[in-house]
This record gives C-alpha cells, sequence and structure tokens, in this order.
C-alpha cells in the first residue's frame, strides 16, 4: 500500500489551508488503497537551507547540519507519493514550502516519485501561479508532478459547515487527482523496485572524474 505524505506549505497562524486540509484528508483516507500521512510544516521548523557537502557525512545516511534536517530527509524518503497544499505567495509557493523541498538534499527523496497540487487563494486565482512553480521545482527534484491538479478559489467561501465543497467540480477535481496519483504512485513503485539509475548528478560526476 502506498505511503501517501501530505505536505501543508503554509504556516501562518491564520491560515486557509485549514479549510481545504480536513476535506482533503477525508477523501484521502475513503480512497482505497493510501496509507496516509501528515506533514503539517508547522511542526518541521527546519532551518534555512545551508547544508554543503562538508554536512552531509556519509553519503548512504548523511546526517546533515542539524538533526530536524536528517528527520526531515527521513521522512520524505519513507514516502511513495505526495499531495502538496499550497497557497500563492506573490505569484509563488510560500518561502517555507521552498524551503523545505530545497532541503531534501542528497537523499533524494523525492526522486522518481509522484507529486499532486492543490492551490487555494483568497481571490479568483486559486493558486494557479503556486501549482506551476511547484511543478518545476519538482521536476528539478526528480519528482513526477501530475497534470491534474486542484485549483481552489475564493477559499473562504469554496467548503460549507460540514467541509464539504460547495462546488462538484471541486470535489470532482480531487478524485480524478487522486486517481492518478494511485496510477501513478503503483507504476513509480514498480520502476523502483526494478531498479533505479544512479542519480544524473552523481553520474556526471563520476564521468568528469574519469575523464
Amino acid at each position: 500500500m502506498p505511503k501517501i505524505l501530505v505536505i501543508v506549505g503554509s504556516t501562518r497562524p491564520t491560515r486557509a489551508a485549514d479549510r481545504v486540509l480536513p476535506w482533503v484528508l477525508s477523501r484521502l483516507r475513503a480512497h482505497d488503497g493510501f496509507d496516509v500521512e501528515l506533514a503539517d510544516l508547522r511542526d518541521w521548523p527546519l532551518p534555512i537551507f545551508a547544508e554543503h557537502m562538508g554536512t552531509i557525512g556519509d553519503l548512504s545516511d548523511p546526517t546533515y547540519s542539524e538533526p530536524i534536517v536528517r528527520a526531515w530527509n527521513q521522512k520524505v524518503k519513507q514516502a511513495d507519493a505526495f499531495v502538496v497544499i499550497t497557497p500563492e505567495y506573490n505569484h509563488s509557493v510560500p518561502g517555507g514550502l521552498k524551503n523545505a523541498i530545497d532541503s531534501v538534499w542528497m537523499s533524494f527523496g523525492f526522486r522518481n516519485k509522484p507529486v499532486a497540487a492543490i492551490g487555494y487563494s483568497g481571490g479568483i486565482g486559486g493558486g494557479i501561479r503556486a501549482i506551476e512553480h511547484l511543478a518545476h521545482m519538482f521536476v528539478e527534484a526528480e519528482a513526477v508532478p501530475l497534470r491534474n491538479t486542484v485549483v481552489i478559489p475564493y477559499v473562504q467561501a469554496a467548503f460549507d459547515g460540514q467541509d464539504e465543497p460547495v462546488n462538484a467540480a471541486t470535489d470532482i477535481s480531487l478524485q480524478i487527482m487522486l486517481d492518478d496519483l494511485a496510477w501513478w504512485s503503483s507504476a513509480l513503485n514498480q520502476a523502483r523496485t526494478e531498479g533505479e539509475l544512479i542519480p544524473g548528478v552523481i553520474r556526471a560526476r563520476a564521468a568528469m572524474a574519469a575523464a
């Protein structure tokens, strides 16, 4: 059963993510075949990324500069797929979310795993530009960002008192995305089990050293 790590990208005290999260978790847990775990970045006060080869230690089991960085890398490494819930800050994702992605370094924890994105905003945009930037970041992390996403505009009015979306299209888009996530989780898990290429950056260094 694939382990899905739900990453909440906003840490603001008044964040609207808390309007979205109960619905997302309920649908994930109702979907056949997912083992769901929450990673709220409020609970992960990661330092601003400053890792380098001197802080890594053993490449096969990196130590990093602080225990929380190591624990975060291990948490991500243990997951098979990801759902990222993000608002849009200045046409992109929150800095804390970007930092959390950057901090997964040399463990290749996101590599060859699917990532599904849910964006929201208080206005009409629904986090579209944040989702676009998120896809670029995860391509660089060698993850597989899914094409089908969930976009929630006017988030404060998007859910009723029972945490259900008032627009049927919102729920439909999530179900489509979760079906995609299940398919990609299965396909990529099989591919990883059969064997992965060594990360390209490591192969390039080895090739340059041998040249």
